[in-house]
This record gives structure tokens, sequence and C-alpha cells, in this order.
């Protein structure tokens, strides 16, 4: 049996399977027949799904077990809370534009905004607004802190999830989003399946003999991880190591927005590694790990240390931390400089191919990295056309 992935697919595909001996699921994206038919009735739709099927020409879509499934429903339900507090926040900020007043406080959901928000001058209908949004927002608040307590619990009871956070940037819960997102890590047999299956390739085009270009990030695929991994980047960048020399690379050739979309490929990238291998990554700030762990762990709800941390350090444990710390951020520091030497001699090697008439040679067109609809007469690119084989989505 076939059918259409949609929103109640799984339930409907767990009952079918009770009866019938396979249950294949489609990509609507993908099934093109159905999407370009000029008649559309769902009789005709069923027929032309049996007919591809018979076939064997159904985009099939992976199956995620249940315990994947759960960990879908978590990220979707937190991810559907967070919208709502920020529209409720968005109505508060309208109702003060509406009224030209503007907050003092970076926050004005914090505890001084929310003082000056109780003695903001505001007529009596906006005032009765701005109240009752503050109202929904508190609960709003106590509902994102259990899912995050859900979250916590489960990060902590997953190797995976842990294992993600030892990446600067990655915390818990993009590391949760994304073992969610990608589930059985082994469908995926290269990382460049991973990154398009997230939407994070850049979408190629060609014809004829005329020279591949690349344009804008496909955008196929989770829209919420994709979304988690770019903040990632933005993190990320600011820890010493490979990824912030990275960062500075791309930012001098495409600017600060490509760069970070760049970033969060690559934490992609280390993510599918990562999962393979079932290791930790290599230039992961212990101090910082340990941390995120720590925080992971209050949030599920594991008890303070009395009198804080620093009523159980002393001076001798003060200075080890310290003096680590220092050695620490000097590795980063030297990591990141040998990626840019890395770099280097690879620009020197690939800069004597072109003299010596190397580069030349090759039947392989050409990649222009253009967002342009409409490819140029001629190249002057030599980049490799990247690989657009991607996962089932």
């Amino acid at each position: 049996m076939v059918l259409e992935a949609t929103v109640n697919t799984w339930a409907i595909a767990d009952l079918l399977r009770e009866r019938a001996g396979r249950v294949v699921v489609s990509n609507p994206m993908r099934t093109r027949a159905i999407a370009d038919a000029k008649v559309k009735t769902d009789r005709i739709d069923a027929a032309v799904l049996a007919q591809l099927l018979a076939a064997d020409f159904i985009p099939e879509v992976w199956t995620p077990g249940q315990a994947t499934r759960g960990r879908r429903r978590q990220v979707a339900h937190r991810s559907s809370l967070l919208q709502q507090r920020t529209r409720l926040r968005n109505r508060v900020q309208a109702i003060l534009h509406r009224n030209l007043l503007d907050c003092p406080f970076s926050d004005a959901f914090g505890k001084g905004g929310r003082r000056w928000l109780a003695e903001a001058a505001l007529p009596t209908g906006e005032r009765g607004q701005v109240e009752s949004a503050l109202r929904l927002l508190d609960a709003l608040e106590a509902e994102v802190a259990i899912a995050d307590r859900g979250v916590a619990e489960e990060a902590l009871r997953d190797e995976r999830v842990q294992r993600l956070m030892t990446i600067p940037g990655v915390g818990a819960t993009t590391a949760f989003a994304l073992v969610a997102v990608i589930g059985d890590v082994g469908r995926f047999p290269r990382p460049n399946q991973l990154v398009g299956y997230l939407g994070l390739d850049p979408r190629v085009r060609q014809s004829g003999d005329r020279p591949a270009y690349t344009g804008h990030i496909s955008r196929q695929g989770q829209a919420h991880a994709r979304g988690l991994l770019v903040e990632a980047a933005h993190s990320a960048i600011r820890t010493p190591g490979p990824l912030r020399a990275f960062h500075e690379r791309t930012r001098a050739r495409r600017g600060p927005q490509i760069a970070a979309v760049a970033v969060a490929r690559k934490l992609a990238i280390l993510a599918w590694h990562l999962l393979h291998s079932g290791t930790e990554y290599r230039w992961a700030p212990s101090r910082l790990t340990a941390a995120k762990l720590r925080r992971l762990e209050l949030t599920a709800g594991a008890p303070r240390r009395p009198g804080g941390w620093d009523a159980r350090v002393t001076d001798a444990e003060r200075q080890t931390h310290s003096r680590q710390s220092t050695e620490e951020l000097r590795a980063l520091e030297q990591a990141e400089e040998a990626y840019r030497a890395l770099v280097a001699g690879r620009r020197h090697q690939k800069d004597a191919a072109a003299a010596n008439g190397e580069r030349l040679c090759g039947a392989k067109p050409g990649a222009r990295r253009r967002s342009h609809p409409h490819p140029p007469h001629f190249s002057t690119g030599s980049d490799r056309v990247p690989d657009q084989a991607s996962a089932s989505s």
C-alpha cells in the first residue's frame, strides 16, 4: 500500500501495517506526477500513486521509530510555545510603538522592564491589553519551562545529544533537535546527504555544456532544525578554533550572512561525523562543555549546590581552574592558526598549479557562485560541482 505523507500519516501507516504486507509513504514534494496533473481528484491521485508504486517510481520517505517520533513531537511542541511567546511579545511592543513609548531597558519583559510596563502611561484600553498579554506570557513561560525540563531529561539519557554538545555553539536544544530530525544517522552514507536533507546545500543549475553555477541554499527539509543550526553558528564563531577561522575567511569573501550559513553547514557535517564515529569533537572546550552539561542537569531538576559554586572552591582550586582555562584557550588559538596555515598552503598550491597550466586541464566544468537566475556566457571559476545526492526527506 502507498499513501502520501501528511499530518496523521504515521498513525494511519501503523494501522495499515497490521493488514498490509508493506506500507510505503510517498514524499509529496517529489511526487510531481500528481502535483502537475490537470485533473486532480482523490480517486485519480490514488490511481497514479498505485501506478508509480508498481513501477517502483515512488520517492519513499524513511519511517521513524516511536522514540524518534516522540522526540520530534517534543521539539515541535517547544517550538510552538516559543512562537506563541514571540507573538505575545510583539503584540506588547506594537502597543508601545503605537503610543510612542520606548522601554529604557534592553529587555522589556525582564524584571526591570516589567516594573516599567506596570507604570507606563497607557490609555485604559491599551493598558488592559498589555496586562492580558503579560498574564498569557506568564502562563507560557511556565509551559516553556516544563517543555525544557522534558527535553533536558531526554537529553541526559541520550549519549548522542551529549556528544553533539561538545561542538562549540551547540547547546542541548540544538543537539536534541538534530538527533530528533536525523533519527538513524546510518541512512545518510555521506555528510553531504545530511546537509541536503537539512536544506543547507546550494542550488546548482546547469544546462548543456555551459558551466554550472550555484545559488542560495535549497531550504528543503525541517526549517526549525536549520534555524537552530544558524543560531548555533553565530555562537560558535565567538569561540577560538577552526570554526571561527573558517567564518572569518568566508566572511571576507562572501559577507557575514553567507558566512554564518556556511558555518551552519559545517556544524551539520561535524554532527554527521560525530554520530557516525561515536566520538566527541576534537577541539571541544572542556570547561564550556562541562558548563553546558551542568545547565542541562539543572534544567532537568538536579539540586543546586549549597552556597553556590564558589562556596566549595578553595583558592588553590580556583588558581588551577584559571590555569587550565588559559592552557585550553591557548590550544584553541593554536588550532585556529593551524587551520589558517593549512588554508594558506592549499591556496599556494592552487596558485602554483594555475601558473603551470594544470588548472586548465580536465573536462570538469567550473561552478560559479551566483544567485542570478540566468547563468553568464563565460566562466572564470574552477570549483568542483557539489554532489547533489540527498536522502529522502
